[in-house]
């Protein structure tokens, strides 16, 4: 049976364009850009169109299309990016708003310029004046007091040039950190060239400040006008100080952005690293609700909705994923920056190493991001009850304690206890254990001797009091492990499990019954019922926003028992092959280990020690000194 749109599609040109897909109602829900209109568009009215679950449960809610010809690609990417911002469509990958990202803004444009916070570009870009950022609120607030310490600002609430000559001028301009435009003497181009030098500052060239500062003083001192010379020298001082604090990340000079890109299974962070001649000078993350995005189509709409609003796009962008229409994206910032602008995915080098660094940044702004809910405390306490509901509890869970084993076999076993309370984690509750383990590994015993020594513990105040529901990092046998020991101990905490799927993402809950609880959505991107007793009577469904927000809780959950319970058992391990390393060596035992390590602190130490500071171990001895020289340097020719 021909498609609906067959006719239509017939008379779609084969141009560049761009096209909108809209729902019954009229709304626009994705805007796309296609070299050739027609062929994109029959793609996705063919008998079996191509695409993930989202792509799929778009094409079923699309009633109505219309077209744009642009007379090439870069036009079409433009207006693309454009009609994205205006719409807003479900189905696009939309850049979070970046009204938590303030701007630097230097009013260039007037006789004496002043130095704001904006949240936005304003259209007195085109007039002169500039803006830096976006930055974090709290980096914002920093450079503006760098700002006051450097460079002679203007930081009363006098309106210039009307208010020149009114009054005094005030206590900054006594002090040396203020020039004085107010008292009608300091030419407008005086003024100008502080705003000048404020500016390169922003950019990064902080180098080219700091040697300008220095032939300033150079001169003061010069002329004897020693009392100007020190104000300069206390500004080259503080700018030092800035630039101590600014990591050297690339031994060149260079201007460039870093984008790392991470997610753990129900969000995606992307982390934008600024380097302005080799320093990172700023950094700031971006979230997405959604991880089965593939990394390309995710760093494409970063680029074409975050550097349009951006002030200054650096000649190169080094990128985890390259977008599929890279020269077209190229164009469309080199048109925006009005110079050349390289998009890259190095592979190694120097570059790589940058895009790891700006991946570990990704990582642990994601799970910062995670572990504070990613909303306010109002919207944390609505998952809390929802939870609740779900596991039927008789009431939020205040106090939320989630076990994890970590092991190598039937060596080194770890497990480890986090709590959260009130939906945040509170670290000084976390409690790890050392296990033992006489059969091989058994997650289910090593579940059981967990809890019965942290129930063990309830009357000592430090550890905390009884939680309100404790979470296994496992299935239905953790679960039931975990039960048997409260039935033994008589008692009634829930319990239940955090399950993951075959990615190793957490996918929901089960029960003590075996009732699983999924929380993703189906492959045609409906959202799940819910197998809930209570709820399946009503027919109530979750939807995305509460989907979201419980995953992301136990996601958090989760993946902080893991890294809590994996970190101790590698300190086990490496304290196990430190202890085994040594004691392999004839004459080597237990006391002569620790005097070893006593004296040199690490095993690496030990291994790089010359035979006479060996010799030099008090209570070592001389055949033990020559016994351990040579385990370490047995391939050396002697």
């Amino acid at each position: 049976m021909p498609h609906p749109f067959e006719n239509r599609l017939d008379l779609v040109p084969q141009d560049p364009g761009v096209y909108l897909m809209k729902d019954a109602s009229g709304s626009v829900i994705y805007v796309g850009k296609a070299n050739n209109l027609r062929q994109r568009l029959r793609s996705y009215f063919a008998a079996n169109p191509q695409g993930n679950a989202k792509v799929q449960a778009m094409i079923a809610r699309i009633c109505d299309f219309s077209t744009i010809i642009c007379a090439h690609e870069l036009e079409a990417l433009v207006l693309e990016s454009t009609l994205i911002k205006k719409h807003m469509p479900p189905y696009n990958i939309l850049l979070r708003d970046d009204r938590d990202y303030p701007y630097i803004r230097v009013t260039m444009n007037e006789m004496y310029p002043r130095v704001l916070k904006a949240f936005r570009i304003g259209p007195d870009r085109s007039e002169g004046a500039r803006y830096f950022g976006p930055y974090l609120a709290g980096d914002v607030a920093q450079a503006l007091d760098a700002l006051r310490a450097i460079f002679p600002l203007k930081t009363c609430r006098r309106v210039l040039p009307r208010d020149i000559g009114k009054e005094r001028p005030c206590l900054n301009y006594y002090i040396g950190r203020c020039i004085g435009p107010c008292k009608g003497d300091v030419p407008a181009e005086d003024y100008r060239q502080v705003m000048t030098r404020i500016c390169r500052f922003f950019e990064g060239q902080t180098s080219d400040v700091l040697s300008a500062l220095q032939a300033e003083m150079t001169s003061a001192a010069d002329r004897l006008a020693f009392e100007e010379a020190a104000r300069i020298r206390d500004r080259i001082q503080a700018l030092e100080k800035l630039m101590q604090k600014q990591t050297v990340v690339d031994s060149h000079p260079v201007d460039r952005d870093v984008i790392g890109f991470c997610g753990n299974g129900s969000e995606i962070c992307l982390q934008k690293l600024e380097i302005r001649q080799g320093r990172l000078v700023a950094a700031a993350a971006f979230f997405w609700p959604d991880s089965d995005l593939d990394p390309s189509d995710v760093v494409r709409a970063f680029i074409v909705q975050h550097y349009p609003d951006t002030a200054w796009i650096p000649p190169e962008i080094l990128l985890p994923a390259s977008p599929a229409d890279l020269p077209a994206v190229t164009d469309y910032l080199e048109s925006l920056r009005h110079g050349r602008c390289v998009l890259r995915v190095p592979q190694r080098g120097r570059g790589a190493a940058l895009l790891q660094m700006a991946k570990a940044n990704a990582a642990e702004s994601l799970r910062r991001h995670t572990l504070q809910g990613g909303s306010k405390q109002t919207a944390l306490q609505e998952t809390l009850k929802l939870l609740s509901e779900l596991l039927e509890l008789p009431q939020p869970p205040h106090r939320i304690e989630a076990l994890d084993i970590s092991h190598m076999g039937a060596q080194d076993v770890a497990a480890g206890l986090v709590v959260f309370e009130d939906g945040r984690p509170s670290r000084r509750h976390y409690r790890h254990f050392k296990l033992e383990s006489h059969n091989g590994p058994d997650d289910y015993e090593a579940m059981r001797q967990t809890l019965r020594r942290r129930l063990a513990r309830l009357d000592d105040p430090k550890f905390g009091a009884l939680p309100d529901l404790i979470l296994a990092d496992g299935g239905i046998g953790q679960v039931r492990a975990l039960a048997q020991v409260l039935e033994d101990q008589k008692l009634g905490v829930p319990v239940a499990g955090m399950v993951k799927d075959d990615r190793h993402r957490t996918r929901g809950l089960v029960t003590l019954s075996g009732r699983i609880i999924g929380l993703r959505t189906l492959p045609d991107g409906a959202p799940l019922q819910l197998a809930d007793r209570a709820r399946e009577e009503t027919g109530a469904e979750l939807d995305a926003g509460e989907r979201l927000a419980l995953l992301r809780l136990l996601t958090a959950i989760q993946d902080e028992a893991h890294r809590f319970a994996g970190r101790y058992q590698s300190q086990l391990h490496q304290k196990r092959q430190t202890r085994f390393s040594l004691e392999a060596i004839p004459g080597v035992g237990p006391a002569r280990r620790r005097l070893l390590l006593k004296h040199f602190a690490t095993i690496k130490q030990v291994s790089q020690a010359a035979l006479p500071d060996l010799q030099a171990v008090k209570g070592l001895g001389a055949a033990a000194a020559a016994a351990v020289y040579k385990h370490f340097h047995s391939n050396e020719e002697t």
